[in-house]
């Protein structure tokens, strides 16, 4: 039977809960504050915690952190007043599972701890389950391709993730591979015949969304049921109107654990929560696992594999791409454009120049000239630690050996080229 420990200051609100609680199937055990909460927690692992906000001497959200530091697994459900609404919002931001607030109706309690339990589970069978499967973690590899500092974080937060189905926010430029991690996330956690329900926000109209998404109840529309055991994929999420905002968050209190979420944005949520201009619930709902996404000029030492990789997936009438090669200079311009469009500009140059070049060996000249503009460079300082000499001899080459031209486009001292 499912445990859930009741945590209030109140004996009565124990009595009461006790009583519509235990017909539906699960047992109840109680604490009047945080303290002895915790305590009773780490000896007994309840299932799930219903906690008043408002407790002495340890109050609801502290209780909450404390759990979730002891185990960040544990589902908590928070109590609150209307008038404490807004710190039971903030309790997301610090993982709460959901919020109930006072007065609440039984069938919405009793909703709410089901849910709790159901995700409760599915993170024990992931658990159990262990690691990533090898073969979902070499397809991880494979399409997160780099060794840099900054992707070698991220694919190891991604295969973490992989394994629970908890909200995810990935955050990044445009042509970032957000798409690519989603995609991977769904291959991971969901059934072979599960959905990705692709929405860019940013595409669909509020009529649209309201039908595909929010349906008429506000139980959710024929997006979130095609979702359902698989993952609902929201795209540019800051592009949704603040009055469809509110709108969501109600569907995705009663929806949003019988699927996995994956939302993308490119603006800076938490700003936008601070001027007024997003949800904040809705932001702590979907923001309590973000991901960066790294820009491609942050990670300028992965070009070289990238540029095999995809150099590799070209087609070439005339000999096999995979003999492709791009010479010193041509490869030091690669790394040093700043790519404003990411990975998606970095394919379209490579898949041209590999599907069209007529020799084997592909030389700087070759390389579109908008790459080849110095104004499109970094300094010197924001190049690779490591091969300064080699960008150094790049530049002065490309300015014809004008050292002034040079120093300018290095941000250096004239004297420092040799």
């Amino acid at each position: 039977m499912p445990s859930v420990l009741i945590v209030d200051d109140l004996v009565s609100i124990h009595e009461m809960l006790e009583a519509v609680i235990q017909p539906t199937g699960f047992a109840t055990s109680f604490a009047t504050d945080g303290e002895k909460a915790l305590v009773r927690y780490k000896a007994e692992k309840f299932d799930l915690v219903l906690a008043d906000i408002d407790m002495k001497p340890m109050d609801g959200i502290t209780l909450l952190k404390q759990l979730k530091l002891y185990d960040p697994n544990c589902v908590v459900v928070i109590m609150t007043a209307y008038a404490s609404t807004e710190s039971a919002v903030q309790a997301l931001k610090y993982g709460a599972f959901d919020y109930l607030q006072k007065p609440f109706r039984v069938d919405e309690l009793i909703a709410t701890l089901r849910r709790g339990l159901e995700f409760r589970k599915f993170q024990a069978e992931r658990l159990g389950a262990g690691m990533v499967p090898a073969a979902k973690s070499a397809d991880i590899d494979s399409r997160l391709v780099g060794k840099s500092p900054k992707i070698t974080k991220l694919i190891a937060q991604v295969k973490k993730l992989a394994t629970v189905r908890t909200p995810v926010l990935l955050i990044g430029e445009n042509g970032t591979g957000k798409s690519a991690v989603a995609e991977i996330l769904h291959g991971a956690s969901g059934t072979p015949d599960s959905a990705l329900v692709r929405i860019d926000c940013s595409l669909s109209s509020e009529a649209n969304f309201r039908a595909g998404l929010l349906g008429e109840n506000g139980e959710g529309g024929a997006w979130v049921k095609q979702a359902k055991n698989g993952t609902l994929f929201l795209q540019h999420l800051q592009c949704l109107g603040v009055p469809v905002q509110k709108e969501l968050v109600s569907v995705l209190r009663n929806t949003a654990h019988g699927f996995r979420l994956v939302c993308t944005t490119s603006a800076d949520l938490e700003l936008l929560v601070d001027e007024g201009k997003f949800h904040d619930e809705l932001f702590y709902r979907v923001a309590s696992l973000p991901l960066q996404m790294p820009p491609l000029r942050e990670r300028r030492e992965d070009i070289p594999l990238l540029v095999k990789s995809y150099s590799i997936q070209a087609a070439n009438p005339l000999f096999d791409a995979n003999l492709i090669e791009f010479t010193d200079d041509a490869m030091a311009v690669l790394q040093a454009y700043h790519w404003p469009g990411n990975l998606i500009e970095l394919v379209q140059v490579v898949t041209k120049i590999a599907g069209t070049t007529e020799s084997r060996v592909v030389t700087s000249q070759q390389l579109p000239l908008r790459l080849r503009e110095l104004k499109h460079w970094p300094s010197l300082a924001e190049y690779l630690v490591g091969q300064e000499k080699q960008y150094i001899d790049l530049v002065l080459h490309a300015c014809r050996d004008d050292k002034a031209a040079a120093a300018k486009v290095l941000g250096i001292d004239v004297a420092k080229i040799g």
